[in-house]
């Protein structure tokens, strides 16, 4: 490669012009430096040690010092939205809101944190109000988001689905909680005796289930076939009940002691109870669960006497060893004791005349019925707490089953089993 003689003039004046560019740069950073009060970078400080308190007192003298720096302004507003300082976060951005230089991605901006500490601060209706502002913004999808939540909590159904229609037509993902929306909607019209307005919100659930699960086999939710066995069974069609219970069993068998009365009710007014009875206890085999196992026992009893339901406790305990199915076959011993000592006492007083002596006052004798009432409430007394269903994400325990969590406010976090059958 020739050496070029202009190279000895080229070189020199490219390190030249480098050098003035970072004279100029420096010189920029250092004006910049002085323009912004020292109270800035102390505060920055302060945040990144987490002394909030002492950071926010000292952006606050920033914001008094310089009105202008509005990104200073967002930035106290949701250090006080963290801290609970909820009136502070809205003073702030009602400020920024109210101001009419503030060019509009950063009035949406402004919008979109207040309608946060309203939600925050518990006041719905202008959280409600905020958020409605929004929807044509870049803000829309998080807008919806938080409607739905807001419409979920007013448990105001109708306009939760709007929300949820109005968000997927934003974004292509399912909302699965919408099945519930409408799931919801059917139960209050069925509460309302509005059976057509039932099938309608019930169609929208499946509709709903089978939009969450595309591309899937999963059969439709196991709540919309529950709800389409009880609305069928109100409008007396027992063969349409059936049918939904039966995919029950078969789709979601771990479901199957939630409806396990209901579907021996079905077969009962059919007259066909043995059979029903039959195809309970060849589920119990493959899939036993505590609610399942006491439907099929209280039937036993009723329909075939004690001895019949004892014969199944006992097989099932020694399958499936359980307290809480110990306990429910002691208290039915007990029942059914104190059922015949009672009987006997009648037909003896009624045959018997008894003359008043000294040890007619005496305490009676202790017999085996005794026993099983003391170990029956031992027993009851540790089964109490396992009796329960839970929560998986916040642990709230209920007594009865919940698709919604009354604690935590989660859809579809309880299983159907009881506290002992998870514990296992």
């Amino acid at each position: 490669m020739d050496f070029e003689p202009w190279w000895l003039i080229a070189i020199p004046l490219l390190f030249g012009l480098g050098w003035v560019a970072a004279r100029v740069d420096i010189r920029q950073m250092l004006s910049e430096h002085r323009s912004l009060p020292d109270s800035y970078f102390r505060g920055l400080n302060f945040l990144l040690n987490e002394q909030h308190d002492r950071a926010i007192d000292a952006f606050i003298e920033v914001a008094k010092l310089d009105p202008e720096t509005i990104e200073l302004h967002f930035a106290l507003g949701s250090l006080f939205r963290r801290r609970g300082e909820i009136e502070r976060a809205i003073r702030v951005h009602q400020n920024l809101l109210q101001r009419a230089d503030l060019p509009d991605n950063q009035r949406e901006q402004a919008l979109h944190a207040l309608a946060q500490d309203y939600l925050r601060a518990g006041m719905l209706d202008r959280a409600e109000a905020a958020f409605d502002q929004l929807k044509g913004t870049r803000f829309a999808p998080d807008a919806l988001r938080a409607l739905v939540r807001i419409h979920e909590t007013e448990r105001d159904w109708p306009q939760a689905i709007q929300a949820v229609q109005a968000l997927q037509g934003l974004i292509d993902e399912p909302v699965p909680q919408a099945v519930h929306f409408h799931c919801e909607e059917a139960a209050a019209a069925l509460a309302a005796g509005d059976t057509e307005a039932a099938h309608a919100a019930l169609d929208a659930a499946t509709h709903a289930s089978v939009q969450a699960h595309r591309g899937s086999d999963d059969a439709p939710h196991v709540r919309i076939a529950m709800m389409r066995a009880d609305l069928a069974k109100r409008e007396g069609d027992l063969r349409a009940q059936r049918l939904h219970l039966e995919s029950i069993l078969a789709a979601h068998p771990e479901y199957a002691g939630l409806v396990a009365e209901q579907f021996l009710a079905n077969h009962e007014a059919r007259g066909t109870i043995n059979e029903g009875l039959e195809k309970l206890e060849a589920h119990y085999a493959r899939y036993p669960s505590l609610d399942l196992f006491n439907a099929i026992f209280q039937a036993l009893r009723r329909q075939r006497g004690l001895a019949q339901a004892w014969n199944f406790a006992r097989a099932a305990l020694q399958r499936n060893p359980s307290l809480l199915g110990l306990d429910r076959l002691l208290e039915a011993q007990v029942s059914g004791e104190k059922a015949a000592q009672s009987t006997a006492a009648q037909q003896a007083s009624a045959n018997v005349v008894t003359l008043n002596n000294p040890q007619a006052d005496a305490a009676s004798p202790w017999t085996p019925a005794d026993d099983a009432v003391l170990m029956r409430s031992l027993i009851h007394k540790h089964t109490q707490r396992l009796d329960r269903y839970a929560c998986r994400a916040c642990g709230f325990k209920a007594k009865r089953f919940h698709w919604q969590c009354p604690g935590c406010n989660a859809w579809e976090t309880y299983a159907p089993k009881r506290l002992e059958e998870l514990d296992g």
